[in-house]
Parts: C-alpha cells; structure tokens; sequence
C-alpha cells in the first residue's frame, strides 16, 4: 500500500491529473449533447407509434435499453482515451522526470514497482469513472424525461452498461501502463496510444464494413478484436443484432489488459534503465 500510495503521490503532486481532468470536462459536455440530439431523433423514429405485436414490443423495449445505457454512459470514447494517456504518464513520467533510477534505488524489487503503478493507474481511472458517472445519473435522467421514456434508472440494462463502463475505465488504464513501459519516450507513448485508440477504432470500423460487403456479415464478428470497439460492444446495453455478443467484448478486452500488465511487468524487469 505505501508504494501505491507513493505513486498517487507523484500523480497528484503535479498538473497532470488536473489537466486531463479539464480535458475531460469538454469532451464530456460534447459528447453529451450529441448523445442527446441522437436519443431525441432516435426516440422519435424509433418509438412514434405503440407496436402491435409481441416481437415489436420485445424489440422496443430493447431499444429503449440501447437508448438509455449509451446516454448513462456518456463520454465513454474520450474517457477511455484518458484513462489509457493516464496510465501511460504513470510509467513515462519517471523516464521524463529522470526519477526512475531513485525509485528502483530505493524500492529494488521491479515486480512490486510495477504492480503499484497499475494499481494507481487502476485507482485513478475508476475516480474518473466515478465523477462522470455522477454527472450523467442526472444527464440521463433529464435526456430519457425529455424524449418521454422515463429515467430507466429502475432499468438493469442501465446499471449493468455503467458497471461494465467502469470495468472498461481500469482495463484502459492497465492499456495505458502497458504501452508506457513498452515506449518510454513520453510523447512518443502519448501520441503512440491516441494513434492506436482512434486510428483502431476509425479504421477498423471502416475496413469492417468495407469487407463485410465483399465477403458477407460474418466479417462484422472480427471487430470485437479491436480493443476500442471491443469495449463500446462491451458497454452496450443490450445485445444487438448482427454484432458479437457482449460477453466477447468483455474477454477480449480483459485479454488485452492482462497482457499487457504481463508484457509490462516482464519488460521492466529485465530492461537496462540507465
């Protein structure tokens, strides 16, 4: 607990959290009213009319579970992208500041250095997970009243997309570690993991569907490989149609963290720090 701590230390003892804090805020203001002209105009073709049958019911109701795990989890893709640039200053930063050389001086076991900066890493991002999470219990609320579908906060598709949307919060943060370790240059890292996050996600998404025309709809399964739409499919409140079930998204994602706080923990091991 004391190296913990003395990472939460370094952390808080400078700007870093406190600029990224204000990154967010921004991000967090634009995507929700995006999300909230999108629920308006989905609400509106979606729910227009009461369904007859018992299928369109189900099928409904489903949609509005979609509906409301996207709005009460909103600012998820920039927020994951922040949590992983945290993680990766975790581990960057004592390359940058030149304190690595003291830390391992006074704490020589590497492993137990190692496991302290993920799990400040892990601590930080459930924090950020936290705080948003505060803000759009009542974002949700107000966007799920004002289309006329009430909070859906009795709903436990909702509560199970922003329990899950905190999971994905730490396994980007353990991301983050991981990629720190492998590329010590600060920027380098930094630039390095926003290229992987949005170039993944962006260019996936587009070389997916591109090749699913070609070669049929079986090909939208591999996009649960990418990690940053492995955690939206994650997140998302109910199982949709033509996409990989959940489930494949949380193992997936959870695959990837475990390996690269694995790699990370093996490589700063062995590597020469000098």
């Amino acid at each position: 607990m004391n190296l913990v701590r003395s990472e939460l230390l370094k952390i808080r003892t400078t700007s870093t959290w406190w600029i990224f804090g204000l990154i967010t805020l921004p991000l967090w203001a634009l995507t929700a009213l995006i999300n909230w002209l999108q629920t308006d105009a989905l609400a509106s073709n979606t729910f227009g009319d009461v369904p007859a049958d018992q299928a369109d019911q189900i099928q409904a109701a489903q949609s509005v579970d979609s509906l409301a795990a996207n709005v009460y989890t909103n600012g998820q893709f920039f927020g994951l992208m922040i949590v992983m640039l945290l993680g990766i200053i975790v581990v960057t930063s004592e390359f940058f500041h030149q304190t690595v050389t003291t830390t391992f001086l006074t704490v020589p076991h590497r492993t137990a250095v190692m496991l302290a900066k993920l799990a400040a890493a892990a601590i930080l991002a459930v924090l950020f997970w936290l705080v948003t999470t505060l803000f759009n219990l009542p974002f949700g609320a107000l966007v799920m009243n004002s289309v006329d579908l009430g909070s859906q906060l009795g709903s436990g598709a909702v509560w199970r997309a922003t329990a899950l949307n905190g999971l994905a919060y730490l396994l980007w943060s353990v991301l983050g570690v991981g990629i720190g370790v492998l590329i010590r240059s600060q920027i380098g890292a930094t630039v390095t993991g926003i290229l992987l996050y949005l170039g993944g996600a962006v260019g996936a998404a587009i070389a997916i569907s591109i090749l699913a025309a070609r070669w049929g709809d079986w090909i939208n399964d591999l996009q649960v490989l990418v990690p940053s739409l492995a955690s939206s499919l994650m997140v998302s409140g109910t199982e949709i149609p033509g996409n990989p079930p959940r489930w494949a998204g949380a193992v997936v994602l959870i695959g990837y963290a475990v390996v690269a706080g694995a790699i990370g923990t093996l490589t700063m091991r062995r590597r020469d720090i000098s």
